[in-house]
């Protein structure tokens, strides 16, 4: 793997991974001493946790189509060496800003049909915190993905403006931000909100 070509990307789009199928690896613990590295590397390469998110779910029983997506990981990681968390500091007369970004794929596992919700939230112009979880249920459609997604990325926004209010830091009203226009539409009317409660 040191000599090998480094790729835009720790994961394609088209990349599809199911628990079923006959490519048994030949040395599971290589993979999962592997995966379980990864998810360190995480820690500081917050754009690599929706691959190792996927490529943790098949620990028990790994495949080679599994282990050829924990490669294109390690190959991004080769070409991407110099990248990682920037922390730059706020400029002082401003007050600061909380803004996340929240986003679901729904039903995106062929085995099954469970859904991904990502976040990341923003202090300022430092990225304080991200997630990629797959969601515990099914979703029967793509508004309740994102909304579930929403609700969790609004949990977390709820604990920084109570760990802020009790640091005494002062800040503007956080934003959230959503690209499904029904999702937002959902959270925004009051009328439609007794119908969310079997959405979580």
């Amino acid at each position: 793997m040191s000599d090998s070509k480094g790729v835009t990307t720790p994961m394609f789009s088209h990349c599809k991974l199911s628990k079923h199928g006959s490519d048994t690896m030949q040395d599971p613990t290589l993979y999962r001493s592997t995966v379980g590295a990864l998810q360190y590397v995480a820690l500081t390469r917050p754009e690599i946790a929706f691959s190792v998110n996927k490529a943790y779910q098949f620990m028990a029983s790994p495949l080679d189509s599994h282990w050829s997506v924990v490669k294109c990981i390690l190959r991004y990681l080769s070409g991407t060496s110099t990248y990682g968390l920037l922390l730059m500091p706020a400029h002082p007369a401003h007050i600061f800003t909380l803004r996340a970004y929240s986003d679901s794929d729904w039903a995106s596992d062929p085995d099954d049909r469970r859904s991904t919700s990502g976040s990341c939230i923003y202090f300022g112009p430092n990225l304080v915190s991200w997630s990629s979880k797959k969601q515990p249920l099914g979703a029967r459609s793509s508004v309740e993905a994102e909304y579930r997604g929403l609700a969790h990325a609004t949990s977390e926004l709820l604990w920084l403006e109570s760990l802020l209010s009790e640091l005494q830091v002062p800040f503007q009203p956080p934003t959230l931000l959503c690209d499904n226009l029904s999702a937002v539409m959902l959270s925004h009317n009051p009328v439609l909100h007794a119908h969310t409660n079997t959405l979580n």
